[in-house]
């Protein structure tokens, strides 16, 4: 059984709810979108308004390639997931491009059962990798992706790998 067909639990000692991750659906654009403004803006990175994310959403889940997890039931957080076929080998290439957790639900393991979940859909999806990118001063971040064996050298003792991105 995969992490997507069974319902995850917060440890309760952490929260006393039951966490739910499941796969979102253009119905749940809005509620992305909102997600996805408030993420970039606590990172003081430019963002569209909600209304147009959620409209991009609804496009980018239409057309496949993109997959996105929510978590809990009224979503307090999400994982984006770009899937493409792979240069490298003949399976699929995931990327996570976004992982956020509303600040006021941090701490519970939400953001580790959607990392685990995301992982369980990229391999389930056909995925033979998946990449992501954080903020060298995102400690939490850091450490979250690197308990759940992310490099940063990609491939051991390498060199440290640096994702550049620039606007065009």
């Amino acid at each position: 059984m995969t992490l997507l067909q069974r319902e995850l639990h917060v440890p309760r000692q952490r929260a006393s709810a039951r966490l739910r991750i499941r796969r979102a659906t253009r119905a749940d654009a809005a509620r992305i979108g909102r997600l996805l403004h408030d993420g970039r803006r606590e990172r003081d990175a430019p963002t569209p308004e909600p209304p147009l994310l959620a409209q991009r959403v609804r496009e980018l889940l239409a057309d496949g390639g993109t997959e996105v997890l929510l978590a809990g039931a009224q979503p307090c957080g999400l994982a984006v997931l770009r899937l493409r076929k792979s240069l490298w080998s003949p399976a699929l290439q995931c990327c996570l491009t976004e992982l956020y957790v509303q600040p006021a639900h941090r701490g519970h393991g939400i953001g580790r059962a959607l990392l685990l979940a995301a992982i369980d859909l990229a391999r389930t999806a056909g995925a033979d990798q998946i990449d992501l990118g954080t903020a060298e001063t995102d400690v939490a971040a850091r450490a979250l992706t690197e308990s759940l064996g992310f490099d940063a050298h990609g491939r051991p003792a390498g060199p440290l790998t640096l994702h550049y991105e620039r606007g065009l």
